[in-house]
């Protein structure tokens, strides 16, 4: 009798043993949006990559080395929050794109990029004008009002496109009230332009300036309407405190 207690302890034990060096496989947990299997990674002691783990859609600034490409984080981390808040609202038909024009960058630079977010591509890199009046080689001046001939920040969605003075071009729906939401009285569109160019920043030190269209280059205008038309989402990004602390959208 005391030898099969002393076998049934050493049972006990092995299969204690065994289950405890499963269990990183065994547990599950919730993460509020559903159940989940807790993966050995994340038990172990390998840092996790916080993009990664936000999703597929924030990690691409990381996997697609946009920083050394010059996009700002904080442009990205808001044109992901927005693409995501319009998303669920139902406003984007055009699921496939997202544009960030990040006017923390000179003129001189490429500052507009345009990404594919379900195969997580960068499509389009290239130069973007800004108003007149915002400024000369930086943007940062900004308005919604008519004849201002400034560039107005903020998110937009796309519509249609038509042919106009300026040859092909795309139209832009202001989302945000009293930042941007005067885009189509203004004539606010995307359309290409002879002033943005890398000739012209060779012989004046920035691309020419708009009277607030986002006009991109005459070779890539075309490929590029056609790419982000109808129902995607365009973010113009400065780190300007009046625009970050009214935006809506922003502060959802």
């Amino acid at each position: 009798m005391k030898k099969f207690k002393l076998y049934r302890l050493y049972v006990g034990a092995l299969i204690l043993m065994l289950s405890m060096v499963h269990l990183p496989f065994a547990i599950s947990v919730s993460n509020g949006m559903g159940m989940g299997t807790l993966s050995f990674k994340t038990l172990s002691s390998e840092p996790v990559n916080p993009k990664e783990e936000a999703g597929s859609l924030s990690f691409i600034y990381d996997s697609l080395h946009l920083s050394s490409m010059g996009l700002s984080e904080e442009a990205f981390d808001y044109a992901v929050k927005g693409y995501n808040f319009l998303k669920k609202q139902g406003k984007l038909h055009n699921q496939s794109v997202l544009t960030i024009i990040d006017f923390t960058k000179p003129s001189y630079e490429k500052r507009l990029f345009i990404l594919d977010v379900d195969d997580h591509k960068l499509l389009f890199n290239t130069y973007v004008a800004h108003g007149q009046n915002t400024g000369k080689e930086y943007a940062n001046m900004f308005s919604n009002k008519p004849e201002s001939h400034q560039s107005s920040l903020g998110f937009y969605i796309t519509t249609g496109t038509y042919m106009g003075k300026n040859g092909f071009s795309l139209q832009l729906d202001g989302l945000e009230n009293g930042i941007n939401n005067l885009a189509d009285e203004r004539a606010i569109v995307m359309h290409g332009a002879p002033y943005v160019s890398e000739g012209f920043i060779k012989s004046r030190g920035y691309i020419g300036r708009s009277h607030g269209c986002p006009a991109v280059p005459e070779k890539l205008n075309k490929p590029i309407i056609e790419k982000i038309k109808n129902g995607s989402c365009l973010f113009i990004y400065s780190n300007n405190k009046n625009y970050l602390n009214r935006s809506r959208i922003i502060n959802a």
